[in-house]
């Protein structure tokens, strides 16, 4: 099959979900890292609109334009326009209250609002809007939408050049290109947020304590021991870490601890919410076969694909690892409706699983998979 070379011919999953939420009263808030795709997203749904304001917050103007808005200000600005997109909206001051103001006094009015974080971290978005908003997230490109794109098989074919390249819109449209992209995400935008927000005098330190976890992927994480790599308190670095995951770099997953003592209660993993950013961290673009890391890359991937696949339909489940004093180990555990479903995550199909027999015995009702590249495709309904 034939490569589309053209990103905008890969359609995601939001597409129609934001389609059918459009002009029914509510502002509708896209959330996603830099460069996951939420403009051109936004341009495929409204393609041809002359009724439409565009705004780009990143340009200081913009900013300037809001900063001091009334009702009739608003009311000149919009004229007969029927739609107004403000496009990386986290940059502009108290922006869920003037969010509020369009979607009170202008219902006939769709407020269309990207940010490349949680608006928490700046604005407070979510009093102002309570019932009045309708979120959701962008990752990168997902599995799912990729199979949707050039179907199932070519899909897995290239399972080993999504481990080590990611899933950022622009790599996997621009074969050859990789690494020269990679390194531009992670030395321009990915920090261009945090840096400006908390005014972080020496970003080094927070360059290196993301190649501290990307070299502890699949591990479990100290922030003591972090503290002492990068050389920094542990109140900042736990700082620096809700930062990371606010503008959607990394995510934690929890510990799961119910029934025996010795499992570990407060314990912490911290992944990438792409394996392309965590290997242009640490500069290792290897192919699969010859890497120390394929067991944690591998999953990572499964992890942060399973968190798309649940947010896009929908799938509500907490969300965590196991583990005991004595090392005893589940990769990771949904549940749901006080059940829990365990998984397994192996790269080598032969090699064999051997499952927690406590953790079995802990909790015999819980569904156990052994997930490894010949059955993968399965856990998103395939």
């Amino acid at each position: 099959m034939q490569r589309k070379n053209d990103r905008n011919m890969i359609k995601r999953i939001l597409h129609d979900v934001i389609k059918q939420r459009l002009y029914k009263g509510k502002a509708i808030v896209l959330i996603g890292a830099r460069q996951v795709g939420k403009t051109t997203l936004l341009k495929e749904i409204f393609p041809t609109q002359n009724d439409m304001l565009w705004f780009n917050a990143d340009d200081l103007p913009v900013r300037d334009f809001f900063s001091n808005v009334t009702i009739e200000r608003y009311r000149s600005m919009i004229g007969k326009n029927k739609i107004v997109v403000i496009d990386e909206a986290q940059r502009i001051e108290n922006v869920g209250i003037k969010m509020k103001l369009i979607t009170d006094n202008f219902p006939g009015i769709q407020l269309v609002v990207t940010g490349s974080s949680s608006f928490e971290l700046a604005n407070k978005i979510n009093e102002p809007l309570t019932g009045r908003k309708f979120e959701y997230e962008l990752f990168p490109l997902s599995f799912n939408e990729m199979v949707n794109d050039i179907g199932l098989f070519a899909e897995i074919q290239k399972l080993p050049i999504r481990l080590v390249y990611g899933m950022y819109p622009d790599v996997v449209c621009n074969p050859g290109d990789e690494k020269e992209i990679l390194n531009q995400l992670t030395n321009s935008y990915l920090y261009k947020d945090i840096l400006e927000w908390e005014r972080i005098k020496k970003p080094d330190k927070l360059v290196k304590l993301m190649k501290a976890l990307a070299y502890q992927i699949g591990s479990e994480v100290s922030y003591n021991e972090l503290s002492q790599i990068v050389e920094i308190d542990k109140g900042t670095i736990e700082k620096y870490i809700n930062l990371l995951e606010q503008t959607k770099i990394i995510f934690r997953l929890p510990s799961y601890s119910r029934n025996l003592r010795n499992e570990l209660k407060f314990g912490r993993k911290i992944y990438f919410c792409d394996n392309g950013i965590r290997n242009a961290l640490i500069n290792n673009f290897s192919d699969m076969e010859l890497r120390q890391d394929a067991g944690p890359l591998w999953e990572n991937f499964m992890i942060s694909e399973l968190r798309k696949y649940n947010h896009y339909t929908q799938n509500y489940c907490n969300t965590y690892f196991w583990r005991t004093t004595q090392k005893q180990e589940i990769d990771y555990i949904e549940e749901k409706d006080g059940k829990l479903t365990a998984y397994e995550f192996k790269w080598n199909p032969k090699k064999k699983s051997r499952v927690s027999s406590t953790f079995t015995s802990a909790y015999p009702e819980s569904i156990v998979k052994t997930i490894n590249p010949d059955n993968f495709y399965q856990c998103f309904g395939l």
